[in-house]
């Protein structure tokens, strides 16, 4: 956003305790997949009720989700897929030639204890 508005963009940079962390309800996906579409798209989608279903995290069942970042790139993709232009499948094959970072998301208060703050970076 700062490129389009101006100004500086700050990053703040945690350190994850993963060797601590044992006891944290975890779901990672670690590359596209169906699954992990599906996921994105449940969690996006404001009238899904299946809340309990575990390719859904708006009930916080997992204390942290760790996959793909589905960002501006894949943005086309979903829309295609919510307006029924595409299947999960074609979905899922266009993201197969994606080059994606990862991302953790940190979900509840106890996975964020598990968070030190180390600082900022600035651009």
């Amino acid at each position: 956003m700062t490129r389009l508005y101006g100004g500086k963009s700050i990053v703040s940079i945690f350190e994850f305790d993963s060797d601590a962390a044992t006891d944290l309800a975890i779901c990672e996906f670690e590359k596209p997949s169906l699954e992990w579409a599906q996921f994105v798209m449940n969690n996006r989608d404001r009238t899904f009720t299946e809340v309990k279903s575990p390719l859904c995290n708006n009930d916080a069942k997992y204390d942290i989700v760790i996959g793909p970042v589905a960002n501006d790139d894949m943005a086309l993709l979903f829309r295609q897929y919510a307006d029924e232009l595409i299947s999960l499948e074609m979905l899922a094959r266009g993201m197969e030639y994606r080059e994606l970072t990862n991302q953790y998301s940190f979900h509840t208060k106890k996975a964020i204890s598990f968070l030190t703050y180390i600082g900022v970076q600035n651009d």
